[in-house]
Parts: structure tokens; C-alpha cells; sequence
């Protein structure tokens, strides 16, 4: 094992540990809720839809905050909406597999199905984020939710070719969980800061354009982690 593998191992392996702890933790708060809806016929393509469909009004909400506003008047309280539209339709997200797993419903479809609309939500919901940094004079910042939407996907499709190679590829700190706290808290975040201080004394766009670099820079990076794992494990 090279010494840069051996060195990164037990950070990666606490952050996973960590990260599985809490992932249990939901699970045992939502699962009253999830055999609830599994009670109900809710499959699990239904309620990766809705998931969906939320995060397409929460672009929606950022795209008329755009429209409408201007430098000098920036919707804040509509910028606050959509992170908790986003936060909370994302949540449907883990939803979808337990109700997959504990209503006894996987598919190989299903699975391909969630994977392909979590792609679509991160396209809305980053392209409402860019479109609304846009149309209120922050086009730097729409260049940086830019690089952050390339990042997320790209995430995603160096996996999936991974593993259509037979290769395990999911290491990497900003992965989907990550990247919707991210984008959510710097939502909410911004739109909370923007009503509840002057903008002459801070500009709380700089809450919502920073989160949107660090999902640039922590996205690619994952990225071309993924990339350099993949080569190591074909040149084994």
C-alpha cells in the first residue's frame, strides 16, 4: 500500500464512522415515519419524485427571487424559503431507500431511478442558486456555483464509471449528504443574515457565494480522488 493510502486511512476511516453513526441516527427518527408510508403504498419511486418535484419549486423560488430582485433589494426572505424547501424535500432522499430496504422494494431500477433524479435536483437547485446570483450583480459568484455544479456532477459520474468497471469508488469528503448541508445551510443561512442585518454594515451573499465554493473546491477534489483510487486499483 503506497504511503500516501496508509496516511489518509485512519482520517477517512473516522469520517466514515462518523458519518455512518449519524446516517443510524436519522434512520431511527425516521423510521416510525417510513413504515408509515410503507403502511400507506408509498413505493419508493414515489417518493424519490417528490423529492424531485421539491427541489424543482426551491429552484423555482430562487429563479423568482432572481427575477425580482436587484442589487439593491435581494428577496432574502425568499432566499430563506428555498433552503428549507431544499433541506427538507432532500431529506426524501434517505427516505426513498428505507423505504426501499425496510418495505422489502429494491430494484436495480429503483436505485438507477434515485441516482439519476438526485442529479436533476442538484441541477435545479444550482442553477436557481446561479441564476439568482446572476440577475442580483454577483456574476462571480455565479461562475463559482458554476464550477460547484461541474464538481457535483462529475462526482457522481466518476463513480458510476467506476463501478461499471467493477471498482469500488466511493471515497471523498463532499458527497451528496454533504453537498445538500452545504447548500441548504448556506441558503438558509444567507437569507436569515440578509433580514436581520444592515447590508451597508455585511453583504450576507458572501454566506451563500462561500458555500458555493466549498462545494467547488471539496467536489473536484472528490472528483480527482475518485479518478486517482479508480487508476490505482486497474494498475494493481
Amino acid at each position: 500500500m503506497p504511503e500516501s493510502d496508509i496516511t489518509m486511512q485512519p482520517k477517512t476511516s473516522t469520517f466514515k464512522k462518523m458519518r455512518d453513526a449519524l446516517q443510524q441516527g436519522i434512520y431511527c427518527v425516521i423510521n416510525p415515519f417510513v413504515r408509515l408510508l410503507i403502511r400507506m403504498g408509498v413505493t419508493p419511486n414515489m417518493v424519490t419524485t417528490i423529492g424531485l418535484l421539491g427541489n424543482i419549486a426551491a429552484a423555482v423560488i430562487l429563479v423568482y427571487a432572481g427575477y425580482t430582485g436587484s442589487p439593491e433589494h435581494m428577496n432574502y426572505d425568499l432566499v430563506t424559503w428555498a433552503g428549507g424547501v431544499i433541506i427538507l424535500f432532500s431529506l426524501f432522499d434517505m427516505l426513498d431507500g428505507q423505504v426501499a430496504r425496510l418495505g422489502g422494494m429494491s430494484s436495480v431500477f429503483g436505485a438507477m431511478y434515485d441516482s439519476v433524479l438526485d442529479r436533476y435536483c442538484e441541477l435545479f437547485t444550482l442553477g436557481g442558486i446561479s441564476y439568482y446570483l446572476i440577475q442580483t450583480g454577483y456574476v462571480g459568484g455565479a461562475l463559482i456555483t458554476f464550477v460547484a455544479l461541474v464538481g457535483s456532477i462529475m462526482v457522481s459520474y466518476v463513480r458510476a464509471r467506476a463501478e461499471g468497471l467493477g471498482l469500488e469508488c466511493k471515497i471523498g469528503f463532499m458527497q451528496r449528504p454533504e453537498r445538500v448541508v452545504v447548500t441548504s445551510a448556506g441558503a438558509l443561512a444567507t437569507g436569515i443574515t440578509g433580514q436581520c442585518v444592515d447590508p451597508a454594515r455585511f453583504d450576507a451573499t458572501v454566506i451563500l457565494i462561500t458555500a458555493m465554493g466549498i462545494i467547488a473546491v471539496f467536489a473536484n477534489l472528490t472528483a480527482f480522488a475518485r479518478v486517482s483510487h479508480a487508476r490505482r486499483q486497474l494498475i494493481k
